[in-house]
């Protein structure tokens, strides 16, 4: 009752909350006919269906990749998820895990406000309107359609990654500390996106004043590493038990033929690998990818060790630099992933002090690019890619510009007359 009373609230008072909703139903409609008809047999939902049929009945063999139109390329957890999908058959699963995926993207609007209220600086205006105005963007984002369509996971990704914030931010206690990361640790069960967040769990004890004076708090920074690496872990026990799901797991992943094919993924591991691929260079996937990921994974962790954040919400940076991380580093970053990152931009927008250089510069920015011109530069690559210029390098420059934002704001690298 609450949830419809306050629905109604917004409805009646903000125009632009009428428009957010009504443009996310079109997305789910239209994805959900197009599914049902013409995607039939081209979406990634198909893929997690076959995959939790093959976890049912033969799990030994759930990266033959051969059995499905795209690879699997999740941990073997992320299957068995999908055995209650499959066991309904396509149609009838389907339906249920779209309309999961509408109810999911309806709780990371309310965990996002939730988030906001914890976090907002004074200095922000005192009612609710902007909050509602970036929470209708985030429902209004073109990726959306694009998630929707392929039947892809990201908003149940999304969702856990913030509610593991929300515990970090909401609770001091160790116990919560612990659950916070155990959460963190279901999503990355669902989907790795969220692998690379793992190393900024740790609690960093800044002394703002002496910059130099930076100490691990080793229990609870114990305590939250034990929480994302204990469901995790259970996959460790089916690669043991089968090892040749680990074989496959990590030839798909890393050493396979995959991330040799062209395709219009925006990190620089997937752009150095066209580039040479086109070019005839030889080249070593595994040591581009190492390479890559060393390189910004060490920047973002300096960063985040270095940076000059607040004690109580350096938690929200170093999630964000994870997900930069991966999505600059690993071979396939899709549109449908920053799904994962647009939440995380929105609460820091919020963290921000409200006329912040690195706000106008940066976060915003590279916010609306994401929400709403991302995939137009996917089509572009479709039209170049016959010309010999494979690489959607776009939202390449906006992560990179979101990177850099944060690391002048952790290292006060701004116009002081403009906060930040």
């Amino acid at each position: 009752m609450r949830f419809l009373e306050r629905f109604k609230e917004l409805w009646i008072s903000y125009k632009f909350f009428q428009y957010a909703v009504i443009i996310h139903l079109i997305y789910f409609i239209i994805s959900l006919v197009c599914v049902l008809t013409i995607l039939r047999d081209q979406n990634d939902f198909l893929i997690y269906f076959s995959a939790g049929g093959v976890f049912y009945n033969d799990l030994n063999n759930l990266y033959n990749q051969e059995q499905y139109l795209w690879d699997y390329r999740y941990l073997p957890l992320s299957a068995m998820i999908f055995i209650p999908f499959y066991l309904l058959g396509f149609e009838l699963g389907f339906i249920v895990f779209h309309f999961l995926n509408l109810i999911v993207n309806i709780l990371i609007c309310d965990i996002l406000y939730k988030i906001i209220a914890l976090v907002k600086r004074d200095d922000h205006e005192k009612d609710d309107r902007r909050v509602i105005i970036f929470i209708c963007i985030y429902l209004m984002a073109v990726p959306h359609i694009f998630n929707y369509i392929l039947g892809q996971i990201n908003s149940f990704v999304a969702y856990f990654v913030l509610l593991s914030l929300y515990i970090f931010l909401k609770y001091e206690k160790l116990k919560w500390q612990f659950f916070g990361s155990f959460v963190l640790g279901i999503s990355i069960i669902i989907k790795p996106a969220a692998l690379f967040m793992i190393p900024f769990l740790l609690v960093i004890n800044r002394d703002i004043k002496q910059r130099k004076k930076i100490r691990i708090d080793i229990l609870k920074s114990a305590l939250r590493l034990l929480g994302v690496i204990f469901p995790i872990s259970f996959n460790l026990i089916l690669f043991i038990l089968y090892p040749k799901l680990w074989e496959g797991f990590i030839a798909t992943n890393f050493t396979g033929g995959n991330p040799l094919t062209l395709n219009f993924s925006f990190s620089i591991s997937k752009l150095i690998v066209n580039f040479c691929y086109i070019y005839n260079i030889p080249f070593n996937q595994l040591i581009i990818l190492i390479g890559v990921l060393i390189i910004i994974g060490f920047l973002g962790f300096i960063i985040y060790v270095k940076g000059k954040f607040e004690q109580n919400n350096a938690i929200i940076y170093g999630l964000t630099l994870g997900m930069l991380i991966m999505l600059l580093g690993y071979f396939d970053s899709w549109d449908h992933h920053l799904l994962i990152l647009i939440p995380l931009l929105i609460i820091i927008i919020f963290n921000l002090p409200r006329n912040s250089e690195i706000t106008t510069k940066f976060i915003r920015k590279s916010l609306i690019f994401f929400c709403f011109f991302d995939l137009a530069f996917m089509g572009i690559w479709f039209l170049t890619t016959p010309f010999w210029f494979p690489y959607n390098f776009a939202s390449t420059i906006f992560l990179i510009l979101v990177f850099y934002g944060i690391f002048k704001y952790g290292f006060n690298l701004t116009n002081k007359s403009k906060g930040a």
